[in-house]
């Protein structure tokens, strides 16, 4: 007889196609059962997850834990504590720290750490430069992809010149592994840079005068051609202007290996809020104008952009509250945040909470080879789960937050939906609100299970690795209700 070690009882059960009601049972850190409650096997725990929906834990492809080089401002224990609250399962950290992830033992030293203090899952990002080239093939047995700066942003990572560009796509085709790319054009940003400076522009729209859309329009349309030559895999990173969706769009339809994100502050926030923000509002690229939300939104419904990630990018209040925005650090945490804004979304009917799941757990789990491992709620799925009360309103407040950085342009908005429980592979790290102990190196890099098939449920009857739809169903449109 099956015991399984947690039954989550009559909630309603999210797939990026679909919201079931059912119970999910789970053993071993996995799913071995998702359908009618009577059909579940007895277990050591349960959890009454009646009202409330139970959602694949979310993947956030974008985040920075600063974890090592920047101890005051994050750090791998806050960053995925911060992440576990926001019903944030797995965590993909960029590599611009002190030192940065560019050679092997610099790879290893971050995966130590990592290993020692993470709540939830984690894969890390090498760094992808000139002087980094030569260490592709040793890195990609240990990354999730790569990471190529396009344009300067916080770290000053040298950018690669287009034939340095070209050359690392070539090496790192044939690994299989993805390109996420911050792609903005270095020297358009640095001459428009230097003429605000000299016209002593330092105040907050000043920043968004010297990048403007184009630069985002120019390194998307040059990244996707050189991986149209050389057969590489790239994502385009926080996207942030209607008019980059053309070149993302025609490279998708040549057949290019091209996928697309965006971000919260990308559709919520506009160039109206920099007077109320200042530069706590500072991010690469920038906030832009109103016009861009629609077409965003658009992207994200026809396919266009595949992903909704953070850019988590924490500092100190100090570093954001500059009076000189060319001082102002750029960037503001996101991990914790951005289920709760957008569920906020679904709540207002936007979009429906599949739709959500998709962007969020399916299309990342699908695009960075984890599925069906991650991204969803299935028999043989890792039991990475994010159980929300989708009714819940509260207040968001900086002073709360459980990363390190207690500064956003999100204070005091309120929202509608709040995870309330989030287990990683199968064991609660947030419950009832509160970071549980004995967590703290629970996660684990998630880079080994690439492109592995789920795990082959051994010993569990037949009638338990099915998908058992019984009982009420209820259609995504009406899942709010």
């Amino acid at each position: 007889m099956i015991i399984a070690d947690l039954v989550i009882r009559s909630g309603k059960v999210v797939s990026s196609d679909s919201v079931i009601a059912a119970s999910v049972a789970i053993k071993d850190g996995l799913v071995i059962a998702v359908g009618d409650d009577s059909a579940m096997p007895q277990a050591t725990e349960t959890l009454d997850a009646r009202g409330l929906h139970v959602l694949p834990g979310a993947i956030d492809v974008h985040v920075h834990f600063r974890d090592p080089g920047y101890p005051h401002k994050e750090d791998f224990a806050s960053g995925t504590a911060a992440a576990a609250f926001g019903g944030v399962t797995t965590v993909f950290d960029m590599p611009n720290t002190i030192p940065p992830t560019g050679t092997p033992d610099a790879l290893a030293a971050k995966h130590r750490i990592a290993a020692e203090k993470a709540h939830v899952d984690f894969g890390l990002y090498g760094l992808l430069g000139e002087d980094t080239i030569e260490h592709v093939p040793e890195m990609a047995k240990s990354v999730i992809g790569f990471k190529l700066y396009m344009g300067n942003t916080f770290g000053k990572i040298p950018t690669p010149s287009t034939g340095g560009m070209l050359e690392a796509f070539e090496v790192v085709a044939p690994t299989g592994k993805r390109v996420s790319l911050h792609a903005e054009t270095n020297s358009i940003m640095e001459r428009r840079e230097t003429r605000m400076r000299q016209a002593g522009r330092i105040d907050p729209l000043a920043h968004i005068a010297s990048r403007p859309a184009v630069v985002a329009v120019e390194a998307v349309s040059r990244a996707a051609t050189l991986a149209e030559w050389t057969g590489a895999r790239i994502h385009i990173l926080h996207i942030s202007s209607a008019e980059e969706l053309r070149p993302l769009r025609e490279a998708k339809a040549r057949g290019v290996e091209i996928t697309g994100e965006t971000c919260p502050h990308y559709v919520l926030l506009s160039i109206e809020d920099y007077a109320r923000f200042a530069g706590v509002i500072r991010v690469n690229p920038p906030v832009r104008e109103a016009r861009n939300q629609q077409p965003i939104w658009n992207a994200l419904a026809d396919g266009t952009i595949d992903v909704i990630a953070t850019d988590h990018a924490p500092h100190s209040p100090e570093e954001k509250t500059r009076n000189d925005i060319w001082t102002v650090d750029c960037g503001f945490p996101g991990v914790e945040t951005q289920m709760p804004l957008m569920l906020t979304e679904v709540n207002a009917g936007r979009f429906n909470i599949s739709d959500y799941v998709r962007w969020s757990a399916a299309n990342p789990a699908k695009i960075w080879g984890l599925y069906p491992r991650k991204g969803v709620i299935a028999p043989g799925a890792e039991a990475d789960i994010a159980i929300v009360d989708l009714i819940r309103e509260w207040t968001i407040d900086d002073a709360k937050l459980q990363s390190l950085s207690k500064i956003t342009p999100f204070h005091r908005r309120r929202v509608k939906g709040m995870p309330i429980h989030t287990l990683v592979r199968g064991r609660f790290v947030m419950k009832d609100r509160t970071l549980l102990p004995g967590t703290r190196g629970w996660g684990r890099p998630v880079h080994a299970i690439q492109n592995l098939p789920a795990p082959h449920l051994r010993n569990i009857d037949q009638t338990m690795k099915m998908i058992v739809r019984v009982g009420e169903t209820v259609r995504p449109r009406e899942s709010v209700a």
